[in-house]
């Protein structure tokens, strides 16, 4: 590791410790060309795939985009930040478990449907209306049979 104050090439780690989630390594480490010390994070870093578009074109994946279009779904729902943030980590195990270097923007947004399917009705209706693009209100009458639960003796 490059000394940031001096350049030197040779830092040597005086401390190394495991941060309380387990995934990030915090090291301390000191130059012994100029004397100083500094730290430095070592975390795992993911391969996600790249995103195809419905027009062929394709972007990074973006996180943030998509906690965006979830948090503009759970608009005013009473859904932690800690939910949402756990359901954006289970999509993206599952983009990482597929193994693909590309995979359809469909795809993710069946991801998407899935996990707020499991935090908020609603706001899977929301999400669902938009996604699939609703034209009519028969669309909306299916999505919202499909998330109720059946009525005993009803």
């Amino acid at each position: 590791m490059k000394c940031p104050y001096c350049a030197g090439g040779d830092t040597q780690v005086v401390d190394s410790r495991v941060n309380e989630d387990g995934d990030t390594i915090r090291r301390r480490r000191r130059c012994p060309a100029c004397d100083k010390r500094f730290t430095t994070y070592e975390r795992v870093e993911l391969q996600l795939p790249q995103i195809v578009k419905k027009n062929g074109s394709r972007a990074a994946y973006d996180r943030e985009k998509l906690e965006g279009s979830m948090a503009l779904a759970l608009r005013k729902r009473p859904v932690t930040t800690e939910s949402i943030d756990a359901a954006l980590d289970r999509i993206e195990e599952k983009l990482v478990a597929l193994g693909e270097r590309e995979i359809p923007s469909g795809r993710i947004g069946e991801l998407v449907m899935r996990e707020l399917k499991k935090l908020d009705k609603v706001a899977y209706i929301r999400f669902a209306s938009v996604y699939r693009n609703f034209e009519d209100v028969d669309e909306f009458s299916d999505a919202i049979r499909e998330v109720q639960a059946p009525r005993v003796g009803g």
